[in-house]
Formats: C-alpha cells, structure tokens, sequence
C-alpha cells in the first residue's frame, strides 16, 4: 500500500472528525511550541543568572577560606556549598579538557575572577551534565578545588498539569466550535432525507449565524417551491384522467346503440383500455398523498392470509411462506395496495406466485412477491419502477399493462418509509422485496 493510499485511508471521513484533527493537532502544536520557546528563554536565563552570580560567589567564597585558619576550613566549606557546586579541600579528579561551550563559559567565568590571585587549572570529570573542576592553592599552600556540577532547571510540579489542563480546554473549545459548524450541515441533511414523496418534510429552524440562517431559509423556500410544483402536475394529472372518464362513458353508451360487428368490438377493447389506463392515472396522482392515511398497528399475517384468501376465491392459487407473529404500525391500505399491484403483476406474468414474509436482523419487515415468469433483464430493473415504461417483449400493451403498477407501488412503498426492489431469481421468476420498518 502507498503512502497516499495509506493516508487517504488513515484520514477521517466525516467532516466534524476532520474538522476536530486540523484544529486540535494544530493547537496542540502551536501550545506545545509555546511551551518549548517558554523553557528555553528559562533555560537561557537561568544560565545567564547563575553565570553572572557563579563568578562573583565562587571569589568570594575562596577568599573567606583562604582567610580562615586550615582548622575551620571543614566547616564552612559545608556553609558555602550551593545547590550546582562545592568546594573540596584536596587536589580533586584529574580529567581532560572542557568540550561543551557551557561548561567553558562557566569556567572561564570562574576562572576570570580568581585568575589575578590565584593559578588555577580546570578539567571535566566523569559524570552527567558536563561536571568539572576548578584547582587552585591558597596562599598556605593548601589545595582547593571548586567542584562544579550543573544541574538541570527544575520544573515546578504544577507546570505539567497546568499543560494538560489548556490542551482539554482546547480540545473541548475545539469540540464545540465544530459542532456549532457542522451541526447546521447536519440538520440540513437529515432534513433532505426525511423528505419524502409528497415533499412535506420538517422545516429547518431558521436561526443561528446569518450564513446558517442564509442556507435554512432557501432550503425551506426551496421545499415549499419544489412542492407546490408537484402538487401542480399532479392536480393536472388527476383532472385530466378524471375529465377523460366522462368522454369515455359516452362513447361506451354509443358504442351500445351500435349493431354489433368487428369494429364494434375493437373499439369496445380500446375503451376497456382507455378506462383502465385513467383508474391507474388517478391512483398514481393519489399515491403521493399515501403519508396522509393514519397509521394503525395491525396483524401482517393476518393482511397477508386475507389478501391471499382473495385471490383464492378468484380462483387464484397464491402460497404464503413464513409468518411474522407480531404486530407492527403501518398504514394498511396502503400496504393493501402495494402488495395486490406486486402480487397482479406476477400472477399476470409469472403465474405460480408466492408471498415469503419474514424478519430482518435489523429488525425491518420484508415481504417478498415471487413468480416463475421470464424475469426481467438486469439492465431494465430500475427502470420498470419510472411511470408509464413498459418492457416491448414480455410486458408490453398486450397483456394490458399501464406501466404504473409498480410505479405506484414504489411511491407508496416510499411514503411507507420503506424500500421496494426488484431482483431476477437464479431458479427462474422475478422476486420483488418490500422492506419495512415495524
């Protein structure tokens, strides 16, 4: 795997994680370099102090030991001993030569105060942050070493936990200035997918920032638009199916005062068409408007065996495969409708029909209407469910088809909140799935 590939993967894909890893990585950074530039001007000047303070103590240490009688020199070398250095009453550790520029510097400082009086040598010894000495004889001849040992600046033990406690109020000042961003993108798209077929989705709160507001406001005009449209070509639809029904009758009852003969009977055969045609326009027109049924909890296996015994009394044979044993909320007329138009159209192409009703693990209910017909080529099975298209080979005017059994079906199916989809089976025959919530 590449490193692009490996970065694409590694990188998050929601905007409010993204969003959360620029500003808190970038936060974190720019505090943890405060936090270094901070110790290292300490550093610079706690170094500068104690080079300006070691030259002038260490002199004047010497000085009061040189003065001392050999006798009390044991006991105030322990009062002039400092926290990084202290004095040895023998000749010390002998070494090679300084090599780091700081503990040069320290040396030189030390060495350029005492230098007028006393002959001085330094070396390194052995040890941890750059340890060395500074000999020298007093005036009775006695040897005098200046042990220097610098050491570290110690951190007070609040400093860390002050560190911890800015970076949790970044992350959590971080945390709230993304959810006050994202949270509008997201009430916006939940919004579009709780818009359904009749286009009656929840209004976004228009409030906020004045681009939240902005956007909340042309979606919300953008719905009422979209819908009002929709309720326009509908309402055309409806009307004029339900105008085409008076002409219609009319021409039936002509028809009747006709003699009989064969054009008598082709024409009687396209009004039967032409009625059948404006029914299934008007219940299309209709079907977005499914959502205005009142849900009711009611029996599935029970729907399912009433709707089966139908169709058995029409001579019909119809099998019911599994049962749910549960009651679930629904809309059942609705439900009625989808399930007659799944189960005419595969008795009209498929003849042997059965209806598999179960559970899913998700918890969705899924009724499954299967035929043995021909099927369906693969490429056309999105495109059965558009209004008004019909398949020219198996599914065409001849076996008086409208195209709008399964366009219907879909919307309903979708007013529902559920899903239908349409899939050939490898034994033969066309399986159309409904899926429900319970």
């Amino acid at each position: 795997m590449s490193l692009t590939a490996c970065a694409r993967k590694l990188w998050p894909r929601t905007l409010f994680a993204r969003l959360m890893v620029i500003l808190v990585v970038g936060l974190t950074l720019a505090q943890g370099l405060s936090f270094g530039l901070v110790l290292i001007e300490r550093m610079q000047a706690a170094n500068k102090i104690m080079l300006g303070n070691l030259e002038l103590d260490v002199a004047g240490s010497v000085a009061i030991l040189d003065r001392l009688p050999a006798s009390e020199r044991p006991m105030w070398v322990e009062r002039l001993k400092r926290g990084s250095y202290s004095y040895l009453l023998d000749a010390g550790t002998p070494g090679a030569a300084l090599e780091t520029p700081t503990s040069k510097r320290a040396a030189a400082a030390i060495v350029g105060a005492l230098e007028g009086r006393y002959k001085t040598t330094v070396n390194a010894v052995p040890g941890t942050d750059e340890p060395f000495q500074v000999h020298l004889t007093l005036a009775d001849g006695s040897p005098l070493t200046v042990d220097v040992r610098p050491s570290g600046i110690a951190l007070s033990t609040w400093l860390p936990v002050l560190f911890c406690v800015q970076l949790a109020m970044i992350g959590a000042c971080a945390w709230l200035a993304v959810r006050l961003v994202t949270r509008p993108l997201k009430q916006l798209a939940l919004a579009a997918e709780n818009l359904g077929p009749d286009l009656k989705g929840d209004r976004i709160p228009e409030q906020g920032p004045d681009e939240v507001v902005h956007a909340a406001t042309a979606f919300n005009a953008m719905q009422e638009r979209i819908a009002g449209y929709l309720s326009e070509r509908i309402q055309i639809l409806a009307a004029i199916s339900h105008d085409l029904q008076t002409p219609i009758t009319r021409m039936r009852l002509r028809l009747d005062l006709m003699e009989n003969c064969e054009t008598r009977g082709k024409l009687h055969g396209d009004l039967r068409a032409m009625e059948h045609l404006v029914r299934e326009g008007v219940t299309y027109a209709r079907t977005l408007h499914g959502g205005a049924e009142t849900p009711v909890r009611i029996d599935p296996d029970a729907l399912l065996d009433s709707i089966a015994c139908d169709y058995r009394d029409g001579g019909q044979e119809i099998a019911i495969d599994g049962h749910l044993d549960a009651p679930i909320v629904t809309r059942p007329q609705a439900l009625r409708r989808i399930l007659t138009n799944l189960i005419d159209n595969a008795f009209k192409f498929g003849g042997e029909v059965t209806v598999a009703v179960d559970r899913m693990q998700d918890g969705k209910l899924s009724i499954a209407v299967r035929d043995r017909g021909p099927g369906i080529p693969d490429g056309e099975l999105e495109r059965v469910l558009q209004p008004f298209y019909r398949l020219e080979a198996s599914r065409n005017r001849g076996t008086g088809g409208t195209g709008l059994g399964l366009a219907i079906a879909q919307q309903l199916a979708h007013a529902l909140g559920g899903k239908l989809a349409l899939a050939n089976r490898m034994e033969g025959g066309l399986e159309a799935r409904l899926t429900l919530p319970t």
